[in-house]
C-alpha cells in the first residue's frame, strides 16, 4: 500500500505520532499488566482494541517531522456526525445505524460519459490503489476535525468512464433505504440526498473516495461503503454512502441548497469571510479542545485550490 506524505496539511500542524501513539499505548500497556482488570469492561475492550489500533497506526503513519495538531480521536470521529439518513442529533448516526448494510453494494456511473455502467463495490474498488491520507473536516456549523482518511483520487474514476465534452459537472446519490436508514422515514429532506461538484473540482488531486479512516473500513455512521471527501468544502458537500455517479452539463440539484439556498451555497468552499446565517465562519472549534481558532481560508488548502476560483465572486457564489 502507498503510504502517501499528505502535503496538503502541514507537518507543523499535527500533534508528534508519538504523542498519539503513546496515548493509545498506555491504554493498551493497562491491559497487558492487569491494571485493566480493575476497570469496567468497556475499558478492558477499548484497551485491546487500542493496542490493535496502536500497532496498526504505526504502520500506517510513519513518524514524521513534529506536528502540533493533534488526529481527532477514532470515537469523536465516528460519534459524533452529520448523516440525517440516521437522525438529527450527532449521536444518531452511531446509534442508528447498526441495522445499515453496506454490502452487496452497486454504484452506477451514468451520463455524459463513454463508459457508463454498474459495477459491485468491489470491481469499483479493485483497479484503485488505496492510499492514507490525513484531511482537516470542516463543518458549517463551525466545528472541526482532523481525519485520517483511506481511499483514492475521484479523477482516477473520472478517467476510467471517459467523459465527453458535454460533461460540466458531476453529480451524486445517497442510497435510499428507509427500513436501514430511520432518518428517511420522515421528510428531514428531500431524499435521496445528492451533491454535486464541478468536474474540476472532482478531478482535483485532494478530491478522494474514501473507504475507511483509520485504516478501518468506513463505519456505517461514516458513510460506508463509499463516500466523497472535499477537504477545502464544507462538510455537507462530502457525500455519504453514495450510489450513483452522473456527468451532467449543467449545475446540478444539491439537497441543502435546494432547500435554503440562502444558507448552502452550490459552492460551499470554507471562507471566514462569509458568514452561514446562523454560525459565522470566521472562527472554529476544534473537537476536543476547548478554545476556538481561527477559519483558514478554504479550510487551509487555498495553495492548492484557490487558483480553480480566480474571477468568481465568492460572496455571490458561496
Amino acid at each position: 500500500m502507498l503510504i502517501r506524505k499528505p502535503d496538503d496539511i502541514t507537518s507543523s500542524e499535527i500533534t508528534p505520532e508519538d504523542v498519539y501513539l503513546n496515548r493509545r499505548s498506555f491504554m493498551a500497556d493497562a491491559a497487558r499488566l492487569g491494571i485493566a482488570g480493575a476497570l469496567a469492561p468497556a475499558l478492558v475492550g477499548a484497551a485491546a482494541e487500542a493496542e490493535a489500533e496502536a500497532a496498526s497506526a504505526q504502520g500506517r503513519f510513519p513518524a514524521r517531522a513534529p506536528r502540533q495538531e493533534e488526529l481527532t480521536p477514532f470515537e469523536d470521529v465516528t460519534q459524533y456526525n452529520n448523516f440525517y439518513e440516521f437522525g438529527t442529533g450527532k449521536g444518531d448516526p452511531y446509534r442508528n445505524s447498526g441495522d445499515f448494510k453496506p454490502r452487496p453494494w452497486t454504484i452506477e456511473v451514468a451520463g455524459h460519459c463513454a463508459k457508463p455502467g454498474a459495477y459491485d463495490l468491489e470491481d469499483f474498488l479493485r483497479p484503485h490503489e488505496l492510499e492514507d491520507r490525513v484531511y482537516r473536516l470542516r463543518c458549517v456549523e463551525a466545528w472541526s476535525m482532523v481525519i485520517p482518511w483511506r481511499g483514492f483520487p475521484v479523477s482516477r474514476v473520472i478517467d476510467r468512464a471517459e467523459p465527453t465534452s458535454a460533461a460540466k459537472y458531476v453529480a451524486f446519490t445517497t442510497v435510499v433505504r428507509p427500513t436501514e436508514m430511520p432518518g428517511q422515514r420522515g421528510r428531514i429532506l428531500d431524499w435521496p440526498y445528492r451533491e454535486g461538484l464541478r468536474l474540476d473540482e472532482a478531478r482535483h488531486p485532494l478530491t478522494i473516495f474514501a473507504t475507511g479512516l483509520y485504516g478501518r473500513d468506513l463505519p456505517n455512521q461514516s458513510g460506508a461503503p463509499l463516500r466523497l471527501v472535499v477537504p477545502w468544502k464544507y462538510g455537507f458537500k462530502s457525500i455519504k454512502s453514495i450510489v450513483r455517479m452522473e456527468f451532467v452539463e449543467d449545475m446540478p440539484y444539491t439537497t441543502w441548497s435546494a432547500m435554503a439556498a440562502n444558507e448552502y451555497g452550490f459552492y460551499a468552499n470554507v471562507n471566514p469571510e462569509v458568514d452561514h446565517p446562523r454560525w459565522s465562519q470566521a472562527r472554529e472549534r476544534r473537537i476536543g479542545e476547548f478554545r476556538k481558532r481561527p477559519t483558514l481560508p478554504f479550510n487551509g488548502y487555498a495553495s492548492q485550490v484557490a487558483p480553480m476560483y480566480r474571477g468568481l465572486d465568492l460572496r455571490r457564489w458561496y
